[in-house]
């Protein structure tokens, strides 16, 4: 399989894009994380990999989506995403997520990735503003990979993204990517209407014989204004989005991208261990893209190291939930959100004012983290990887206690008014109960 992979890099890409990936997002992607190590060790912080949304219009309307994608056009500027992107690379830097909205609707999108050509780019977008033309630009540009969304099939597809015609739109922007070849990804967010459809290796082998060199599986995240709780997935499809995963390092010639487990399958968070965090559109530091919650700005007039530093909201988010989940707090324990934005005076982040109501709103439910049923990594190369590169940098470690964990099925059994929170006693998990699949959770 690794020779299989490796010819197909070595055949299939234009040879300055993988040496520009190679060495922006391998080479000095890892020079950032050690960067953030030795940073660690002398007491100071600042993420070595950042999400940000340049923009929050979209024309799509998906299940399950937390951006004011119909509001009022707001967008992170050029001079305001250079001034970002510099403080950043300073810091050591180099690689960064880039969303949306749709991102290729914001009209400075190729000039910003065109004056920063010492740092890569993943771009999540839907395709559909991916022509012939833009396609060429991006293979130009060498230092950017779209990671283009497919959720399913055509029906399925139009159901989730709000909009007829989705599919072929996407795979006609998929297609172009890979007829320039430029390095391109496909992401999917797994839920139960698409679950059958993407977690198959004849949907792989389909992405291998197009030309795809990587994708990726994440999780549908019950958040947003209109959240599609029916879609979440249940303890045994978690299970078996994983199982996929690890399966198919291992027997297919494409990278398979995660971001909930480390190499001995531990669940984690990214934006707990504090590997990333995020900017939305309208310039607001977050703890991630679905936790719309800030104290602080890219637009405060502080330099980006300070406000990382110094920001006592972050640092609280990633100890106060590692010390309770080493899952998504979102899913598992909405409640910590609305504890932590009271006592930091967290402002809401959205256009339309009702994050906090929304979180309020939500039914805990199991994330990644089921104890005793991890998976571990069975590619040494992932293994490796993630030792060095994707783990808890020892915040679960320091912080959390597997016996003092809260299943969150249980908490669904908590009346609202309740004096059970998560500042008393918590309810200790029970193995066994923790790797039964639970009820439907409506």
């Amino acid at each position: 399989m690794y020779l299989k992979l490796a010819k197909r890099l070595l055949l299939e890409t234009d040879k300055r894009l993988l040496f520009k990936l190679a060495y922006l997002a391998g080479f000095k992607g890892l020079r950032s994380v050690q960067k953030h190590k030795s940073r660690l060790k002398r007491g100071e912080f600042f993420p070595p990999f950042l999400y940000i949304s340049i923009i929050n219009t979209c024309n799509l309307r998906c299940q399950g989506c937390w951006v004011d994608v119909a509001a009022k056009q707001t967008k992170i500027d050029f001079a305001a995403m250079n001034k970002t992107l510099n403080e950043a690379k300073a810091m050591g830097n180099s690689f960064f997520g880039i969303l949306g909205g749709e991102p290729f609707m914001h009209k400075e999108l190729l000039d910003i990735l065109a004056a920063h050509p010492d740092a890569y780019f993943q771009v999540f977008t839907n395709g559909h503003f991916i022509t012939d033309e833009v396609a060429k630009r991006l293979r130009e540009l060498g230092n950017v990979t779209p990671l283009i969304s497919v959720e399913g099939s055509q029906i399925v597809s139009d159901t989730r993204r709000g909009r007829d015609g989705v599919l072929s739109k996407t795979m006609e922007g998929l297609q172009n990517c890979l007829n320039n070849k430029v390095m391109t990804g496909v992401c999917t967010s797994v839920c139960k209407s698409n679950i059958d459809d993407s977690l198959n290796d004849a949907w792989v082998d389909r992405l291998v014989e197009m030309g795809v060199m990587y994708c990726w599986f994440h999780v549908f995240r019950v958040v947003g204004p209109e959240s599609s709780p029916e879609l979440a997935l249940d303890t045994a499809e978690l299970a078996r989005v994983r199982e996929f995963v690890v399966s198919t390092r291992v027997k297919k010639p494409i990278i398979v991208i995660d971001a909930y487990h480390d190499g001995k399958g531990r669940a984690l968070c990214p934006a707990v261990t504090g590997f990333t965090h995020h900017i939305g559109p309208g310039g607001h530091i977050e703890p991630c893209p679905i936790i719309q919650l800030a104290k602080e700005s890219i637009h405060d007039g502080r330099p980006l190291k300070e406000v990382f530093q110094q920001s006592e909201f972050l640092r609280d988010f990633r100890e106060t939930v590692s010390k309770h989940t080493r899952g998504c707090v979102v899913l598992e324990r909405p409640d910590l959100l609305e504890t932590l934005a009271a006592k930091h005076g967290a402002k809401d982040s959205t256009i339309r004012q009702t994050a906090l109501q929304e979180i309020a709103a939500i039914t805990p439910r199991r994330s990644q983290y089921v104890p005793g049923a991890e998976i571990p990594e069975r590619s040494w190369a992932y293994r490796l990887a993630k030792w060095y590169a994707f783990h808890d940098y020892g915040t679960y470690t320091r912080n959390f206690d597997a016996k003092d964990w809260v299943d969150p099925d249980a908490l669904k059994s908590i009346p609202a008014d309740s004096s059970e929170s998560c500042c008393s006693e918590p309810r200790l998990y029970s193995p066994t109960l923790a790797t039964q699949t639970p009820a439907s959770p409506r």
